[in-house]
């Protein structure tokens, strides 16, 4: 039975015994399961690699709604005060993310960040063309993108 499963089932035989067959009732489920099953990691053998994956599950969950708070904020200032700092512009980056799975989420979570947008993929699918409202420094905006939410995605897609 792989760990995730088990986890699963944790979760849902915390639900049953609490009473709260809930989204949050099963998440608390989800975490308490998570550290009981890595408190006994070493009975299960190699499981490392599913708490890791977790781990880089969770870690671009965490940066990518920290990036939508700080770019929604740059991007209702910017409409909301007199002075306009929006200098819009389209830029390539170049991928290193590798499959159609990475592609597609790296450029579906650019396109849910306010103040950017996934304008088209080559063929090759090695580089991407985003549309910036602040493009003032397009190779600063590519290395952000890079090393930044593509990253987070290689990461939780290894």
């Amino acid at each position: 039975m792989s760990v995730f499963l088990l986890n699963l089932l944790l979760a849902i035989a915390w639900a049953a015994l609490t009473g709260q067959f809930t989204l949050p009732g099963l998440a608390v489920g989800f975490a308490v399961g998570f550290g009981a099953l890595w408190v006994i990691q070493p009975l299960f053998g190699t499981t490392g690699n599913y708490f890791a994956k977790v781990y880089r599950w969770v870690k671009l969950l965490v940066l990518f709604h920290y990036e939508l708070i700080v770019s929604s904020i740059s991007v209702a200032w910017d409409v909301l005060t007199p002075r306009h700092r929006a200098r819009p512009g389209i830029i390539c980056v170049p991928l290193k993310a590798r499959g159609e799975a990475e592609v597609l989420l790296v450029t579906n979570l650019i396109s849910l960040t306010p103040g950017t947008l996934s304008l088209d993929v080559t063929e090759d699918c090695n580089t991407l063309v985003v549309h910036a409202m602040f493009a003032d420094d397009p190779a600063k905006i590519a290395a952000q993108i890079e090393n930044g939410m593509e990253r987070w995605v290689r990461e939780a897609l290894e």
